[in-house]
């Protein structure tokens, strides 16, 4: 127990960099469609309703002239822009950029439809928050910009890595960590389509307040795991690694659902964004592992405080972001 402590204690400096942004990585979407010479739709995505509201927006290139309608649309998850953006010359050559993206942690990606049928995507980045727009993406570069956005979403999301960190405390057999760690990543994955197809959603502030208090419901767990007590967590991880994934999906639907896709491309994007969540949830608990692995080599002694931290941090965590969610729930209600 105390080696997986102290690997889950390294694994956790390395996530907690971005707890103060948990959940914060929602993609950002801008679509523009080529109506006629010089002539665009334009519509404008930006993800809303996390714990820190998210300030960016698109600057119009130089020699173009948007016209918006006076309102903007507010949806679940998004505040949406529409209007027509007219160029002279059109868009080839010139440079979209995404003000203050590399203030965020979050993606933006931007699709541009010409009018002869040809597609371009580009995946704006915090480090990367400008494109030149008038070439062409093939169909494998779109598809990796999915996967991507899959795996930042995960490592990104500090709340959904620290269940998996909390899960990962509480299983010391090996076979016993990968059967949860599947039932987790199936459950996920059955809401996340579900969400994303459109058959159901949930409302994203008491989402997040309800995957807050997943994280706090394993702090108890892990400290019975310590005393070398039991109960149905201990002994059926899995199950409870199962329930509380179909919340989790709910969450990871978020992030692909505000972005408005055609309705032709959700099921390849579906597909590939959730590869990309899998690619990520994996890469993580291989860390794990291996830090484990390399600390038991090296017989590194910590103190026990120190091998309990990564437990405390679960618990303090879940129970911040819980009642912080709670307050930004009751508060949006009045």
């Amino acid at each position: 127990m105390r080696r997986r402590a102290l690997l889950a204690a390294v694994a956790l400096v390395l996530a907690g960099g971005s707890a103060a942004h948990a959940h914060e990585a929602r993609p950002g979407f801008l679509e523009l469609r080529e109506t006629g010479p010089e002539t665009y739709s334009f519509l404008w995505k930006k993800p809303t309703g996390g714990e820190i509201e998210i300030q960016i927006a698109p600057a119009i290139p130089e020699g173009c002239r948007l016209a918006t309608p006076d309102r903007q649309q507010l949806t679940p998850g998004a505040m949406i822009v529409r209007g027509t953006l007219t160029c002279a010359g059109g868009l080839a050559g010139k440079t979209i950029v995404i003000a203050g993206l590399e203030a965020t942690i979050t993606d933006v990606l931007v699709r541009l439809h010409h009018a002869d049928g040809r597609l371009e995507s580009h995946l704006l980045r915090p480090a990367t928050p400008s494109a030149t727009l008038g070439g062409v993406t093939t169909a494998t570069e779109r598809a990796l910009g999915y996967v991507q956005l899959g795996v930042q979403h995960i490592l990104l999301g500090v709340d959904h890595l620290l269940f998996v960190l909390g899960l990962m405390l509480i299983v010391s057999d090996r076979w016993m960590l990968v059967k949860t760690i599947t039932s987790f990543t199936v459950a996920h994955s059955i809401t996340l389509a579900i969400a994303t197809l459109g058959y159901a959603s949930a409302p994203l502030p008491p989402l997040n307040a309800a995957i807050a208090l997943s994280i706090l419901f394993l702090g108890p767990e892990i400290v019975r795991t310590w005393r070398g007590e039991t109960s149905f967590t201990i002994r059926h991880p899995w199950v409870v690694a199962f329930a509380f994934g179909l919340l989790h999906g709910f969450g990871f639907a978020s992030g692909l659902a505000a972005m408005g896709l055609p309705k032709a491309e959700i099921p390849l994007a579906l597909l590939l964004f959730n590869v990309g969540v899998e690619i990520g949830q994996v890469a993580f608990v291989l860390l794990v592992i291996l830090l484990e692995r390399s600390f038991r080599v090296l017989e590194v002694r910590w103190p026990r405080l120190v091998e309990h931290l990564p437990g405390y941090a679960v618990g303090s965590l879940g129970a911040y972001w819980t009642i912080q969610r709670t307050l930004m729930l009751l508060g949006g209600a009045r």
